[in-house]
């Protein structure tokens, strides 16, 4: 589940030209007639397409052969979970996915409204499961513990806790993996929930960086709504309208779980921070050199 192996298999000649290669992200098997090879050479890949066939492949793979037929996703309206579904999708097919809305008292007509418009696009099944009675019962079992205590990233927690265990009981009734939606950036800082958005058991985009989570969303865009994506082994077709509304690949990231909250409360603008992550987890710098870099005053 940590790997994923790309295929690209290549013939090179004693004078190491690249002669033969077979296809990325899908079984193939190549014949190769030597010392005169036929046949033309596979188009390179752009960057976004490499990593969402690769993203795919991993996805189906990890869910078939771990004898799983459907999953389920908390989609939430935002740009991180719309991808997890595009992915899903595209790996298994839509009709073996099921994307739930977990509203909250502080989620916005927005977010429920990009949520079914991407539900609708991707042609998955639609919940909608509302967590404001749960709340409401675990603030009056805790209220007197917490007396004399402001509200704060405690009752955050509670509200994406509450959203893990819907997911997680929809998974333990009907046998469905549920796709975990949280990228790089924000596992990288912990601006995540333990036990709650982080509950899963397959983290699809763990790697992928907030700012590739939107270029990949304009890539999948091109395929539109109606195909079945750069991912499917059945080919690419073009669909009649884009799988993600323009609002969700430019509204602020938000995980609404307070009045007016922006992930830019607790954290640098992405672009920047995603670039210090990249230096520091990838390129293996220090503190000291990163504080240096004055691209990265704050």
């Amino acid at each position: 589940d940590e790997l994923v192996f790309d295929g690209h298999s290549m013939v090179v000649d004693p004078k190491g030209k690249l002669i033969a290669m077979a296809p990325g992200f899908e079984e193939n098997f190549m014949v190769v007639d030597l010392p005169r090879p036929t046949g033309r050479l596979p188009k390179p890949l752009s960057t976004e397409e490499e990593i969402y066939k690769a993203l795919v492949l991993g996805t189906r793979d990890y869910v078939r052969k771990n004898g799983f037929s459907r999953v389920v996703i908390g989609l939430s309206g935002g740009v991180d979970s719309a991808l997890v579904a595009a992915i899903a999708a595209d790996a298994i097919g839509p009709e073996n996915v099921t994307g739930v809305f977990m509203p909250s008292p502080y989620s916005s007509a927005d977010s429920r409204e990009d949520a079914q418009a991407v539900a609708r696009a991707l042609g998955i099944e639609w919940r909608d499961i509302a967590i404001t009675p749960i709340m409401k019962g675990f603030e009056k079992a805790l209220a007197d513990s917490f007396t004399g205590r402001a509200a704060d990233i405690t009752e955050e927690n509670l509200q994406a806790r509450i959203r893990g265990n819907i997911v997680m009981a929809l998974s333990n009734k009907f046998g469905w993996l549920v796709l975990t939606t949280g990228n790089k950036s924000e596992m990288s800082t912990g601006y995540a929930t333990l036990y709650g958005d982080m509950a899963g058991g397959f983290a699809v985009i763990r790697d992928v960086p907030k700012t590739m989570v939107y270029k990949l969303c304009r890539y999948r865009n091109r395929f539109g709504a109606g195909s079945s994506g750069p991912g499917r082994r059945d080919g690419d077709r073009a669909g009649s309208h884009r799988v993600f509304p323009e609002r969700v690949l430019t509204k602020a990231p938000t995980a609404e779980l307070r009045p007016g909250q922006k992930d830019t409360d607790s954290l640098p603008p992405y672009p920047l921070l995603d670039a210090i992550l990249k230096e520091y987890i990838e390129d293996d710098r220090g503190a000291a050199q990163l504080s240096r870099n004055k691209k990265y005053k704050h």
